[in-house]
């Protein structure tokens, strides 16, 4: 029996030489939209940054940390310089509401949020004499607490910080630049005759994409919960619990001293404190300029793929292709990504990716009819592009399955060129198979 095809050897090399040449071509544009991409990106960045810089950023919350200055000189009346001991709450406590808002710019987007948190703890009367000074040295009538604040312009209340009970003054601004660079004080002189001073103040805090703390207590019990459910939990330390489901998530933290990496009291710097956090970074539902990006990356096996089809209808029914048809063909395949990046500046993801893949599908499909002159097998085509697209779709939403399933999808479609070209004889011998 002879072989069904009779193809000439010359012809197919000649054609997969320029189908090859073509797809290498086609990669100019294929990088040129992953760079309109970027810069569509890049330009929602700036938005997003021009209006942190106004709104407030990302806040981390540092300390209170109680400073007991230290007089060098003999005499306190002499002239000597004065360094500065650090001690950590006994306890820290945080209670935290957070309120998420979408900001927009133009076309572009961002995330802020409004929290309002009260922050309680106690300190005990600092055991100056395991830092090897001396009880004539200590200054206590100038101890003074500092509360590291990221952005000033985010704090929307008076700041009233109460020690056991009593009202203390908050200054703007921070007297040393030893762990925080920016923050208020609170002066508390301090008493020897009293053991523990318990505190607490309320922050109402204006910040943009996440809120951290540093777990400054023994005991540091940090809880937040917000509406806003796309979030993710970040730092040093995860949620001892936590609940995220479409009513927002709540997470608590439970940190202990031998948690962390710093101890409860020192002299001088300590940037191993700053280092170490926790808190929560909140995110928009989709990144549609990242969902994009992604899709962009499977450009060339889309268009691979649709030239192995085109390839095989021109072995399988003897019509002839123009190598300048697998150009347009081509083009409008690298369109729908221009296409789903401008609309989803305006839409959802989703409905932007159905709008862009129906009008490139039924584009490609119609003007099939006129390589093919066939309309079954144009409808072939267009049947084939949409489930394409679709399986595409399913990849971007499975993120963490996405190269088990690409990898999966290619191997299925390496079966099914095999398995129609079987019984191809590339050769033309004229030699029967079986």
């Amino acid at each position: 029996m002879k072989t069904k095809f009779d193809i000439g050897v010359n012809m197919i090399f000649v054609k997969v030489i320029v189908v090859a040449v073509l797809i290498a071509v086609m990669l100019l544009p294929i990088n040129l939209v992953r760079s309109l991409v970027e810069e569509r990106e890049g330009n929602q960045k700036a938005v997003q940054d021009e209006i942190s810089q106004k709104w407030s950023g990302v806040q981390t919350i540092s300390g209170p940390v109680l400073v007991l200055p230290i007089q060098s000189g003999a005499d306190k009346n002499q002239n000597g310089i004065t360094n500065y001991a650090y001690f950590l709450p006994d306890s820290f406590n945080v209670e935290g509401n957070i309120k998420t808002e979408e900001r927009f710019r133009t076309l572009f987007k961002a995330l802020v949020y409004q929290s309002n948190l009260h922050v309680s703890g106690t300190f005990s009367l600092p055991d100056y004499a395991k830092l090897n000074i001396k009880p004539e040295q200590v200054m206590w009538d100038k101890a003074f607490v500092l509360i590291g604040i990221t952005y000033l312009q985010g704090i929307k209340n008076k700041i009233v910080f109460n020690v056991n009970g009593k009202p203390q003054i908050v200054q703007p601004g921070i007297n040393n630049n030893s762990f925080v660079s920016a923050g208020v004080t609170v002066e508390i002189p301090l008493d020897p005759a009293i053991n523990s001073y318990d505190f607490n103040f309320e922050l109402a805090l204006n910040g943009s994409e996440g809120l951290y703390f540093n777990p400054v207590g023994k005991e540091s019990t940090i809880h937040l919960k917000s509406p806003w459910n796309t979030v993710s939990f970040d730092g040093n330390f995860l949620p001892t619990e936590r609940t995220v489901n479409k009513d927002g998530f709540d997470a608590k933290w439970d940190i202990f001293d031998y948690n962390r990496n710093y101890v409860q009291m020192w002299i001088g710097d300590n940037d191993v404190l700053k280092s170490s956090t926790l808190g929560v970074a909140m995110k928009l539902p989709v990144d549609k300029y990242q969902m994009t990006m992604r899709s962009v990356k499977y450009a060339i096996m889309f268009i691979v793929l649709t030239f192995v089809v085109f390839f095989l209808v021109e072995l399988l029914s003897r019509k002839r292709i123009h190598p300048v048809q697998y150009l347009l063909v081509s083009s409008g395949l690298v369109i729908f990504y221009v296409l789903l990046l401008a609309i989803s500046e305006h839409l959802s993801f989703g409905l932007s990716y159905l709008i862009s893949c129906s009008a490139t599908t039924t584009l490609i499909a119609s003007y099939s009819i006129t390589m093919f002159r066939n309309a079954k097998q144009a409808t072939m085509m267009g049947l084939f592009l949409a489930g394409l697209y679709t399986y595409l779709y399913i990849i971007l939403q499975l993120e963490n399955l996405s190269l088990l399933f690409g990898a999966i999808g290619l191997f299925v479609a390496l079966a099914i060129v095999m398995f129609v070209l079987r019984r191809v004889n590339w050769y033309n011998d004229n030699n029967e198979s079986d």
